[in-house]
């Protein structure tokens, strides 16, 4: 690989993953990182811009910023791109009424939503709702609709908490596009639409940027789809088979967001 100067080149902004990243979710708020807190701290103390984005479905943006927040971040709901409110407003432009297999921690997201009546389904990390009953009914839906229309706010194969490894909405969401023969709409990473929106958010070029991520398809592969650079940490759901990827090579693999800042600040802070 270059050096990294030379990979680091013109960077004004940067697009931080959460889960896996800044910390890893579980019980009791989950847990930080090491040297995330005070890495977050430096990035934004810096000249970049920084905007942070997460397919988190587990939790409405207010909840997830509270909870970084006890762990030390700085961060505000405002610097955080996330797919519900996106999907909401896809929702609404399209006059669209879900079938909503989404877990309850992001439901209050949706309070604005006509569901009487679905003409679609979205689905998100629904965890334990993810059962064969809601599943059923998600299907029905869909087969009844002559345009069946399936919404997914992500496609995250898995995720890490402190408790392990946890399929994420990914799987299910293969499922219902399998069973009913259709494609679904993906609202978050790797969307190109949700990285274009996190760029225009801070102002920024996706030439200009890079993303830093755990996740070797969703973050990595898809900021570089966009035209921006992008990073792996050795952290959340990394694996040495990701270094050996068959589509997808990292910009650069780092073992944490510790070491990822430092070296941002060394050839982009001048």
């Amino acid at each position: 690989m270059a050096p990294w100067g030379e990979r680091l080149a013109g960077v004004r902004g940067v697009l931080l993953d959460i889960s896996g990243v800044l910390y890893d979710s579980g019980a009791g708020g989950g847990t930080a990182i090491a040297g995330s807190v005070e890495a977050v701290a430096r990035l934004k103390g810096s000249r970049l811009k920084v905007r942070f984005c997460t397919n988190e479905s587990q939790k409405s943006r207010a909840e997830l910023v509270g909870q970084l927040r006890r762990l030390g971040f700085d961060i505000s709901e405002g610097e955080v791109t996330a797919p519900a409110p996106a999907a909401c407003q896809i929702l609404k432009e399209r006059g669209l009424r879900p079938y909503l297999l989404i877990h309850d921690g992001v439901r209050s997201e949706f309070g604005q939503i006509d569901t009487s009546n679905p003409n679609c389904v979205v689905i998100a990390d629904a965890g334990e709702s993810f059962s064969y009953q809601n599943m059923n009914n998600a299907f029905q839906v869909l087969m009844e609709l002559e345009n069946p229309v399936l919404i997914s706010l992500g496609k995250g194969r898995y995720y890490k908490e402190t408790s392990g490894l946890m399929l994420d909405v990914g799987p299910y969401m293969k499922a219902l596009e399998y069973a009913c023969g259709i494609k679904a709409e993906v609202v978050g990473k790797p969307s190109p639409e949700f990285f274009k929106s996190a760029l225009q958010a801070i102002g920024v070029e996706a030439h200009q940027a890079v993303m830093i991520g755990d996740d070797i398809v969703g973050d990595v592969g898809g900021a570089q789809r966009c035209g921006m650079r992008a990073l792996q940490v050795r952290t959340g759901k990394f694996r040495p088979s990701d270094e050996h990827h068959p589509e997808v090579k990292a910009d650069g693999y780092v073992d944490n967001l510790a070491e990822a800042v430092d070296l941002l600040l060394q050839h982009t802070d001048k």
